[in-house]
């Protein structure tokens, strides 16, 4: 059995102004994560731990930061385009594990509705896709509420065939 793992990692700045878009779901928040796309911490985190399973680079290599076709994009999209890589590959999801550091709102409310977009995306069961909260205790950048960070595992099965 032909099996990859992959790791990812995401960090976005927070401002006043800005949506707050965590697993695909917009959450009321009077902060919302900056970035070129629409800065989903989370979906990049999953972007980045299935690129790295297959040895693809990284997100920022994939959807520069830099192209202007993907400002403001929605990540939902960018995970479609991921998930097609990994496909073309002859891979599926076994599982993926991930962490949202986030000081507030709380996500812990939204970890259903945010498994389903996920596990939609990834025509995988809900079970394949563990979405965990946390916040970091008031310490540092994160505690202060001056940034947001995901963090991804993502397990990989070759398709036989």
């Amino acid at each position: 059995m032909d099996v990859r793992i992959g790791f990812g990692v995401d960090v976005h700045r927070l401002s006043e102004n800005h949506d707050l878009w965590i697993g695909g779901k917009r959450i009321e928040s009077d902060l919302g994560a900056v970035g070129h796309s629409d800065a989903d911490v989370l979906l990049h985190a999953i972007c980045d731990a299935l690129l790295g399973a297959l040895n693809l680079r990284d997100i920022g290599f994939h959807f520069s930061d830099t192209d202007p076709q993907y400002n403001g994009i929605d990540s939902k999209i960018l995970l479609v385009q991921v998930y097609q890589l990994i496909k073309d590959k002859g891979y599926t999801i076994g599982n993926i594990d991930c962490t949202v550091v986030l000081e507030k709102p709380k996500v812990n409310p939204h970890i259903e509705e945010i498994q389903k977009i996920i596990a939609e995306i990834l025509e995988s069961e809900i079970d394949r896709i563990s979405i965990k909260a946390t916040t970091h205790e008031k310490v540092d950048s994160f505690g202060e509420r001056k940034a947001i960070k995901a963090y991804c595992v993502a397990l990989l099965t070759k398709i036989n065939g």
